[in-house]
C-alpha cells in the first residue's frame, strides 16, 4: 500500500464519482484509477467501494477506512511541514518605526549598519505620529523607533540621538524673512501656528519657549503634520516654531530663519521597551554612536538645506 493509494481513495469518496475523481481531481484516467482502487482493496482485504446508480458509494468497510486515511495524510503532510520548518526556518522580523520625515535622514544608515544581518531577518519599516510609535512600542508591533521622549511610559528606554533646534517658520514674502535671524519678540502680533496634540512634546517645548521668553501669544491655528502646518503657514500668512529638520519639506512659498540668542531644542531619541530581547535591536544598541556620527557626517557632507525649496 503506498499513499497515493490513499490519495486516489479519499478523492474518490469526496467526489462520489470514480469519472470526477479521476477528471478533476486527479488528472488521470478513469480505467487507470479503477485498478489503483482495485489494488487497495486487494491489499486491504475488503471491498470499500460500491457502483450504484448515482455514482459510488462507499461500504461500512470504506467509511471505516476513510477516516484512517484522512488521518494518515494529514499526518503525512504535519510531518513534511515539521520538516520544512527546520530545513527552512522563516526569518525573524524586525520592525523599525520612523516619526514621519526622519525617515529620510535615519532609515539608509541604520540599514547600513545592520546590513550585515539584513539576509537573515525581515526589516518592516512604518512612519507615524510620536505618541504613536510610543504604544506601537509598548504593544510589541515595533521593535525600535525613532521618536521623541514621550512622556509617562516607564517601560520604554530612551537614548538620545541629537537635539534639533527650532526654526521659525514663515511664508517666503513675510517682512520677518528679511531679517538673518528673528527675536522671539518680533512673533508678537503675528498669527501664530503650534502644534496640536498629535506632538504633546514639542508643543510643550514651543510653549515652554514662548513663557520663558514673555512672549504673550495666542495660537490661531493648530498643525496636527508638518504638510498642514506649511499650508496654514503659507494660507494664513502666519509664523510657526518647527525642529531644524522640517526645512527638508518647506515647499516654494514658505522659508525659515534661525532664532536669535539661545533657541529651544528638542531630542530626537531613540525608543525601545526594556523587556525587548531581540538580537538585532542589542546590535543596533551597541553601534548607535557609530549610527549618531554617520548621520552626523553625512549631514557635514551635504549642503545646508536652503530656506527656499
Amino acid at each position: 500500500m503506498e499513499l497515493r493509494h490513499l490519495r486516489y481513495f479519499v478523492a474518490v469518496a469526496e467526489a462520489g464519482s470514480l469519472t470526477v475523481a479521476a477528471e478533476q481531481k486527479l488528472r488521470t484516467s478513469q480505467p487507470s484509477l479503477s485498478r489503483q482502487i482495485r489494488n487497495l482493496e486487494d491489499e486491504v482485504g475488503a471491498q470499500l467501494l460500491r457502483r450504484n446508480a448515482r455514482g459510488i458509494e462507499l461500504t461500512p468497510a470504506g467509511r471505516a477506512f476513510l477516516d484512517h486515511a484522512r488521518v494518515v495524510l494529514s499526518q503525512v503532510e504535519a510531518a513534511g511541514e515539521a520538516a520544512r520548518r527546520v530545513a527552512h526556518p522563516a526569518k525573524p522580523c524586525f520592525a523599525m518605526g520612523f516619526l514621519t520625515g526622519h525617515e529620510l535622514t535615519w532609515m539608509p544608515e541604520a540599514l547600513q549598519i545592520l546590513r550585515d544581518e539584513l539576509p537573515n531577518v525581515d526589516v518592516m519599516i512604518s512612519s507615524q505620529y510620536s505618541p504613536l510609535l510610543a504604544s506601537a512600542l509598548l504593544k510589541g508591533t515595533v521593535d525600535v523607533a525613532f521618536l521623541r521622549r514621550e512622556r509617562r511610559v516607564p517601560d520604554l528606554a530612551f537614548r538620545l540621538l541629537v537635539k534639533e533646534p527650532l526654526v521659525v517658520v514663515l511664508p517666503r514674502d513675510h517682512r520677518l524673512a528679511a531679517l538673518k535671524a528673528i527675536n522671539p519678540g518680533d512673533l508678537e502680533g503675528e498669527a501664530f501656528v503650534t502644534v496640536s496634540d498629535t506632538a504633546p512634546v514639542l508643543r510643550e517645548v514651543i510653549d515652554n519657549y514662548l513663557k520663558r521668553s514673555g512672549i504673550n501669544i495666542t495660537p490661531a491655528h493648530a498643525a496636527d503634520h508638518l504638510s498642514m502646518g506649511m499650508s496654514l503657514i503659507a494660507s494664513t500668512r502666519g509664523v510657526g516654531l518647527l525642529p531644524v529638520y522640517a526645512q527638508n519639506f518647506l515647499p516654494p512659498s514658505v522659508t525659515s530663519r534661525p532664532l536669535k540668542g539661545d533657541p529651544p531644542s528638542i531630542d530626537l531619541v531613540l525608543g525601545y521597551k526594556k523587556s525587548n530581547r531581540s538580537p538585532i535591536l542589542k546590535l543596533l544598541l551597541s553601534r548607535l554612536d557609530e549610527l549618531v556620527a554617520r548621520v552626523s557626517k553625512r549631514s557635514d557632507k551635504t549642503p545646508p538645506a536652503t530656506t527656499q525649496l
